[in-house]
């Protein structure tokens, strides 16, 4: 076969970027340099500083070659990866359109974050609201699998000449997750600049549109994530998820704390104790405080910040997140009802920042 660099160029349309699913020609990401000497072929991509998806593009070219135009072609570690440096004075405001941006934050992992997370914004989009929900736990992304939307790969789409991710809209929610983007049976490690750079690229190459809520589910504890996301965006307010558990309000201290600070200086709409306590089907009027009692109550008392919700542990609550429906859904259960409350305290604790 002859080998020419316009059949080099037609065989990668056939890579898309993960970021966004445009393939990289029409993106442009292949820089104009193919050299092809006898049975070796070398090219650049140009690519964002600290682009988390460089190495897995690499390889998606590797192969597309490999398998399109020759298998003997000498192709393996003949891609060098340039940085382009995006001209800031071309960008625009994150989330303009949006009216309200909520993170959800908890100090461990295990307290339920996501879980209410996920019910916040099905309980709001009940109430009417337009909601957004991003996936910002990098790490550990679980908001597909709440959603029965873990095969979802979100297209591309040209906004005002620009491509951008069209979020997954399950439940009348828009959804982005880098869960999308990723194997859901791989462990994901990544060193903080690559987790932040995903981050900033699900929040400003997607179209989110105007939303009234717009609701973050943040990786539990302090990390990079959360100044990126702080420095990135104007956020509203914060929530902060514990279970009443000694050792888990510990670290609910220091989420408040991190919020608080002069540096990120991020109101607390209030917090939510998860688990609160545990009520049997067959006994609906019977209370087991597993993990003690009221000790977020006392918390938030202890803080000056509101109790937003004291959410009951109920087997429901799990089968329906790992089931796809969050519950939520189901506005009448004494679950759906508590995340219907939160919700509304929330909305109530939005207006009373607007009156300072």
């Amino acid at each position: 076969m002859t080998l020419y660099p316009q059949l080099i160029i037609d065989v990668l349309k056939n890579v898309r970027y993960p970021g966004s699913g445009q393939d990289i020609v029409s993106a442009g990401m292949l820089e104009d340099d193919i050299r092809i000497e006898g049975n070796k072929v070398s090219f650049s991509l140009l690519l964002k500083p600290n682009d988390p998806f460089a190495k897995s593009l690499v390889k998606a070219c590797e192969q597309t070659i490999l398998t399109f135009v020759d298998k003997n072609i000498e192709i393996k570690g003949n891609i060098a990866v340039k940085s382009i440096i995006p001209n800031k004075t071309e960008k625009e405001k994150p989330l303009k359109e949006v009216k309200n941006i909520i993170a959800v934050a908890s100090g461990k992992g295990g307290v339920g974050k996501s879980t209410v997370a996920a019910n916040l914004a099905i309980a709001l989009a009940q109430m009417g609201y337009k909601v957004g929900l991003l996936d910002a736990d990098i790490f550990g992304p679980s908001i597909p699998k709440m959603f029965a939307i873990e095969d979802a790969r979100p297209m591309a789409i040209d906004v005002n000449g620009r491509q951008l991710m069209q979020p997954i809209e399950q439940y009348g929610i828009k959804i982005l997750s880098i869960g999308f983007f990723v194997d859901p049976d791989s462990a994901l490690i990544w060193r903080g600049g690559m987790a932040s750079n995903a981050l900033r690229q699900l929040i400003t190459e997607a179209d989110w549109g105007d939303l009234d809520y717009f609701v973050i589910d943040l990786p539990p504890g302090t990390s990079d994530i959360h100044l990126t996301l702080v420095q990135l965006l104007q956020i509203t307010g914060s929530i902060v998820v514990s279970t009443p558990q000694e050792v888990a309000l510990a670290d609910a201290r220091k989420g408040i704390q991190m919020f608080t600070t002069e540096k990120i200086n991020v109101p607390i709409l209030g917090l939510v104790e998860n688990m609160a306590w545990f009520t049997p089907a067959e006994l609906p009027e019977n209370k087991y405080f597993i993990f003690g009692k009221d000790g977020v109550k006392n918390l938030a008392e202890k803080m000056g910040t509101t109790l937003l919700a004291q959410i009951p542990i109920v087997q429901s609550i799990c089968e329906s997140g790992d089931y796809g429906a969050p519950a939520a859904m189901n506005e009448a259960s004494p679950t759906g009802l508590a995340f219907k409350q939160l919700a509304q305290n929330v909305i109530n604790e939005l207006e009373k920042l607007k009156d300072k």
